[in-house]
């Protein structure tokens, strides 16, 4: 299989190879010095005015034991354009092999969480579970369900991401066990017969009749067992997904049956959650998630043996990114250990923290679902 292990990572083998050449010249002419280098992101996509930080473990895991410093923001944390998110401090030749891995893993992580926050906002309280691993090479499945968990997914598809994160996979049946069985009710017998009681008997209802037919023949059969309904339809029968979910709520509330919940599934975006988020109750988000349109940051020279430097474009200097405790506004200012008031009344502090010191990690990993907490806590000032 085409896959990057640990080990080749973590040697430095996923790297573009001019920095290879790069740190050839530099060892035959004696140009290594200690530097500091910054992460920021230059410009977000269209549309977008903020993003979800997320990746920052792995970059830890990658630099730990290196001669370095690092300062950074803590993960899930919501920033713009232009606020370091990453300073690395030590050698040039220390840490520059591991640029490419580095801003692999922050681009692609952030992208996917920012997306699945966007998603989680158009939600508003209603269930988003991230169905997208599918879409990736499989051995990304474990990064993207984690980074669309910190995002404000409620949960995840894929089993090796569950146990890794200590979490619980989420999911209903497939269209094959329908087709298997050959009929929708039939199925979702069988299904209730077998599967753990744990599991809520969520019922795929589109895939041989009319999903209003078919919703009344479960409904009516499995009664209080049958906690929801999917709806998965194929672009090319959907029609209008709103009309058939409002078709489906009224059927169902005319037979006593208002607690069978009903989710959608296929093609969702934060556009299309939003058309249907006053009548669905959930959402499984595949594509648009785990294929995100990556977040762009760079790693730039901003400091050398102590003075300010930088290509132009980019302002030179250690900096400090100072965000209230209160409404979580930001701004960058050069580098201070200083607190400042806020205008809302909060406390404007570095956000911007140690997390290695002389290469060693000075701060214990936090868990997934604190990391998540932050983001969704800081995504209700966006």
């Amino acid at each position: 299989m085409f896959i990057a292990d640990e080990d080749l990572i973590k040697q430095g083998k996923v790297t573009d190879v001019y920095f290879e050449r790069a740190i050839e010249v530099i060892e035959a002419k004696n140009l290594d010095k200690t530097v500091k280098a910054e992460i920021s992101v230059k410009g977000l996509p269209k549309d977008y005015s903020w993003a979800v930080f997320c990746g920052l473990q792995e970059v830890l895991e990658l630099l730990e034991d290196r001669d370095v410093n690092v300062r950074a923001i803590p993960e899930g944390s919501i920033f713009k354009e232009n606020e370091p998110v990453i300073e690395i401090e030590g050698k040039y030749s220390t840490f520059a092999v591991l640029e490419t891995a580095i801003l692999g893993f922050l681009c692609q992580e952030s992208g996917v969480a920012t997306k699945a926050a966007r998603v989680r906002k158009a939600a508003k309280d209603k269930t988003v579970l991230s169905f997208g691993a599918r879409r990736m090479h499989p051995a990304v499945a474990i990064a993207i369900e984690r980074a669309a968990y910190i995002g404000g997914c409620d949960g995840f598809s894929t089993v090796a991401a569950a146990e890794k994160l200590g979490l619980k996979a989420s999911g209903t049946m497939p269209h094959s066990l329908v087709l298997l069985v050959g009929d929708t009710l039939e199925a979702a017998k069988y299904f209730d017969e077998v599967v753990d009681i744990d599991v809520p008997r969520i019922v795929l209802i589109d895939t041989f009749g009319d999903e209003k037919f078919e919703t009344i023949r479960v409904a009516e059969a499995l009664k209080k067992r049958l906690a929801g309904v999917r709806l998965d339809t194929p672009s090319s029968r959907r029609g209008n997904m709103k009309k058939i979910l409002e078709e489906l709520r009224w059927e169902l509330d005319v037979r006593d049956l208002k607690h069978i919940q009903l989710f959608v599934s296929g093609g969702l975006d934060e556009n299309s959650v939003a058309e249907l988020v006053d009548v669905a109750d959930g959402f499984g988000v595949g594509t648009s998630i785990s294929s995100a349109t990556t977040i762009d940051f760079s790693l730039d020279i901003v400091e050398i043996e102590g003075k300010p430097i930088a290509k132009k474009g980019k302002n030179s200097g250690s900096k400090s990114l100072l965000k209230c405790d209160k409404c979580f506004r930001s701004k960058i200012v050069p580098f201070t250990t200083q607190s400042e008031e806020c205008e809302c009344g909060g406390t404007m502090e570095d956000a911007l923290e140690y997390y290695i010191r002389n290469g060693k990690l000075i701060r214990d990993f936090e868990d997934v679902s604190t990391i998540r907490n932050r983001c969704l806590r800081e995504l209700r000032h966006v």
